[in-house]
């Protein structure tokens, strides 16, 4: 395999770090990064929420109960199962603040 040629006609930038932009775009990233992990965490709770209201459903159906009962109570399991789900999402992140507040103010004592 032979080595792409160099073509000496373009001019060749060398740039220095700039430490204001690499704090930028970090900032950016870790932005972009938080924001998806959220939608992730959403998602995850929104796909077991719906897996445990079928599950109850299709047990109670495969116990042969009357269907308002099996559909009553997977409905009741799945929005059990989005509360709790919400509540960690929030209290998650509620812990966090909270902790990155405390390193903060344990390093500027």
């Amino acid at each position: 395999m032979s080595k792409p040629s160099i073509d000496r006609s373009q001019p060749r930038f060398e740039f220095e770090p700039d430490p204001a932009l690499e704090a930028f775009i970090e900032r950016r990233a870790a932005a972009k990064a938080e924001a998806q992990a959220l939608y992730w965490r959403f998602r995850l709770i929104t796909i077991e929420t719906m897996m445990l209201g079928l599950l109850v459903g299709a047990a109670g159906l495969a116990l042969h109960q009357p269907p308002f009962l099996v559909f009553r109570a997977a409905v009741m399991v799945a929005a059990g199962c989005f509360a709790s789900g919400i509540l960690l999402i929030g209290l998650t992140g509620a812990i966090d603040k909270g902790i990155m507040r405390l390193r903060a103010w344990w390093r500027a004592r």
